[in-house]
């Protein structure tokens, strides 16, 4: 629904105006106010009352619609007539997409965040502030939230956004390649202490041998376009770098150096890791493993190979997991902010989250501690639903900054000079800080 187009709906408001001038010429008799009263009630219960909020997103896959919608219905048992319009926008375009709408006047009611867009678009005040209906929902818990968890979506007392996601990275890996090369699992080598950035591109290297398939392919294929930070991150901070820091950039440091210069070496000396300009695609069984998240196990159910989740391998600096993070917010531009902010709250609830656990691992503490959150997907196992669980507890969000966008594309042109065959890895790096050092 295009909300700028919309036409005014009937309401009490304007129609009580009307009937006042149409009593008047009457003397305003008193029978006029049973009249008012009986047409106020029966157009509360109307169509005319019907809202339809819009809500953003950027997944397609039908079991995560099937839930979406389901928490609509729910809703409108609390909200009779207000329907729930969800909209889906590729991940890759999705906060272009979504800039472009507010600038053009359009913007939908609700939307999902990413955790690198989040300071960009609270800065910008685009976000209405969540913290008073939140705090007068009786039973919401709102101190339920992980502290942690709310740094991104919190300033003082404001609530700019609810955490839906706080998803920690994880090896996804084909248990058929790794049994056709005699290999042992990436779950089996961490329950002995031995997986680890070494181990992972020796068995990489050897997956590819022996299946004629790549080991490896970064996060849903896109590690040199739209998921650059999610393909360089797990390798830095296992290593103990990070993109940047106090507003310094930590990428031309030598433990960060270290890490992608591994990456670099796998991709174009091993062939290992699937190479820019090609496509492994391991949930189609094109590739050994890949870094994902819980949800896109939902893609799995009829895969035609045996699958796992393990830790990410840890390094020189141990085990560093890494969170993505998405928040649901509601747009300070909307038409209907109080209603888009009373379906924030209904869906972060105690209750939906615990349903959403199952796709979206969760902020609240009281859904994350429970036995309900591992045994919640039924496509993983009890034991691999703790690796997340524990990586929560332990890992850290992706970087973010209020410039993300700036940096993003300051970052891109020097990162594709660096996965080229002939490139100097340290001097790649040195020319992506100089870029972005200015935007830190």
């Amino acid at each position: 629904m295009d909300h700028a187009k919309k036409t005014r709906p009937l309401t009490i408001s304007r129609l009580l105006p009307i009937a006042r001038s149409e009593t008047a010429g009457h003397g305003a008799r008193r029978a006029g106010a049973p009249v008012l009263a009986a047409l106020a009630l029966m157009l509360a219960g109307s169509p005319a009352w019907a809202s339809e909020l819009r809500f953003t997103i950027w997944t397609g896959n039908e079991a995560h619609l099937k839930m979406l919608n389901g928490f609509a219905e729910g809703f409108k048992a609390v909200r009779p007539g207000v329907t729930v319009k969800f909209e889906t926008i590729p991940p890759a375009d999705y906060t272009q997409k979504l800039t472009f709408q507010i600038a053009g006047g359009n913007p939908p009611d609700i939307g999902w965040l990413m955790e690198d867009a989040a300071p960009t678009f609270a800065n910008a005040r685009v976000l209405e502030d969540l913290a008073p209906v939140l705090n007068a929902k009786k039973d919401y818990d709102f101190a339920d939230f992980s502290r942690p968890a709310l740094g991104l979506w919190t300033n003082g007392a404001r609530v700019h956004g609810v955490p839906f996601s706080t998803s920690p990275f994880v090896m996804f890996y084909n248990k058929d390649m790794f049994d056709k090369a005699g290999l042992e699992d990436p779950l089996a080598l961490a329950a002995k202490g031995q997986w680890n950035m070494t181990t992972f591109q020796d068995v990489a290297k050897k997956l590819t041998v022996a299946n004629g398939r790549f080991g490896f392919e970064f996060k849903d294929g896109q590690g040199y376009e739209s998921r650059i930070m999610h393909g360089l991150m797990p390798p830095i901070r296992a290593y103990g770098g990070d993109a940047w820091a106090n507003k310094e950039c930590g990428l031309d440091k030598p433990n960060a150096i270290a890490a992608v210069q591994q990456l670099h070496d796998m991709v174009f000396k091993d062939k290992s890791i699937v190479p820019p300009g090609e496509r492994g695609d391991f949930f189609s069984g094109n590739a050994g493993m890949t870094i994902n998240q819980i949800s896109r196990a939902s893609i799995m159910a009829n895969a035609a190979f045996k699958w796992g989740i393990a830790p990410l391998p840890t390094g020189p600096s141990g085990e560093s997991p890494v969170i993505g993070q998405a928040g649901i917010v509601v747009f300070a531009a909307g038409k209907q902010k109080q209603l888009a902010a009373e379906f924030v709250a209904f869906v972060t609830n105690k209750q939906n989250v615990a349903v959403a656990a199952q796709f979206f691992p969760p902020a609240r503490a009281s859904v994350l501690a429970s036995n309900d959150f591992v045994n919640s997907n039924k496509l993983i196992p009890p034991e691999q639903m703790r690796v997340v669980a524990d990586a929560i507890v332990k890992g850290k969000v992706l970087p973010s900054h209020d410039k993300s966008p700036q940096i993003l594309a300051a970052m891109k042109p020097r990162v594709d000079a660096l996965w080229r065959a002939e490139a100097n890895v340290e001097r790649s790096l040195r020319a992506v800080c100089a870029a972005i050092q200015p935007l830190l």
